[in-house]
């Protein structure tokens, strides 16, 4: 049965579909070409770059609880992220001088070079772009895109950071 054969709300539930999904396709693509522009200017996914340039605004030590706000994802997320750049010596982590419990992190020198030299996260101008929406059309969107991925069955998956699970750590090259 062709497009044309179709009612005409069929037709227009098609072409919403397919906006949506073009949608979603342009904003997986950024953060593909992010990440892959990322990895070839400073051998960093595009998720530890974000992580760099975020503790980078700071100014500051920063809690990873902090460091996650900044990023707009969970703590988990976050640290999995900080403990490869620590490991690779772009951040530093002690204990806080006022408070025995909290860890603080910020930037070393390498790190401080990484995020001079690089360009913004696509990461970064997405949250830019969802800050300028209305709050209520935030709300809608974020109320839309979970009825989404509840609907498609993928709502159990932990979101991680964009495309930090396809580096392959210590080779510089996605999987």
């Amino acid at each position: 049965m062709g497009l044309n054969t179709l009612s005409p709300p069929a037709r227009l539930a098609d072409a919403d579909t397919r906006a949506v999904l073009d949608s979603i396709r342009r904003i997986v693509r950024a953060l593909r070409i992010s990440s892959r522009s990322a990895e070839k200017q400073v051998g960093l996914s595009g998720a530890q770059l974000f992580v760099l340039q975020k503790l980078a605004d700071g100014g500051r030590s920063l809690s990873l609880n902090e460091l996650a706000r900044r990023t707009v994802t969970d703590q988990s997320s976050v640290s999995v992220v900080v403990q490869k750049l620590v490991k690779r010596g772009f951040i530093k982590s002690a204990r806080s001088q006022t408070d025995g419990r909290r860890i603080e992190m910020e930037l070393t020198p390498a790190g401080r070079k990484v995020t001079a030299k690089s360009s913004g996260a696509a990461q970064q101008r997405l949250i830019e772009s969802l800050n300028t929406m209305k709050p209520a059309q935030r709300r809608q969107l974020a109320k839309l895109l979970d009825l989404l991925v509840h609907e498609a069955g993928i709502a159990s998956a932990t979101p991680s950071l964009f495309f930090e699970h396809e580096y392959a750590e210590g080779n510089g090259h996605s999987r």
